[in-house]
């Protein structure tokens, strides 16, 4: 069974940080380009960042530019998203998600459709 499963996020002051985890059963995450996503309520879903293959490029939004880090640790099979100096506008529900190809962009459109439960995040001001 295809899956993946969010963790990481939570309740946290402005100026604060979190780190995001995405496992991955029934697939190897570093088979993949990788994205992290968000949605906040209201909202169309966006593309946060995303990482290639091999983890030679990464893509991130303007609005999480030099705050947040995508990174993956292929032995662990986890996908990570470092997330600091957040703001108020960062809360949202975030998901992680296997993407067709790297060079399409960093769109949940070009995501396969496997989401998992997504984990909150919540900035406060």
């Amino acid at each position: 069974q295809v899956q993946v499963v969010e963790s990481g996020g939570g309740l946290v002051q402005a100026g604060g940080s979190l780190r995001l985890s995405c496992t991955s059963s029934g697939f190897p995450l570093d088979d993949y380009p990788m994205g992290w996503f968000r949605q906040a309520p209201g909202k169309e879903r966006e593309g946060v960042s995303c990482i290639s293959l091999g983890s030679y490029r990464t893509f991130y939004a303007d609005s999480v530019k030099g705050r947040f880090t995508i990174s993956r640790d292929n032995a662990k099979n986890t996908l990570y998203l470092q997330m600091n100096s957040l703001k108020p506008e960062d809360t949202a529900m975030y998901y992680c998600a296997a993407i067709r190809a790297y060079d399409l962009g960093c769109s949940s459109r070009y995501a396969y459709d496997y989401w998992g439960q997504g984990t909150r995040v919540t900035v406060s001001s």
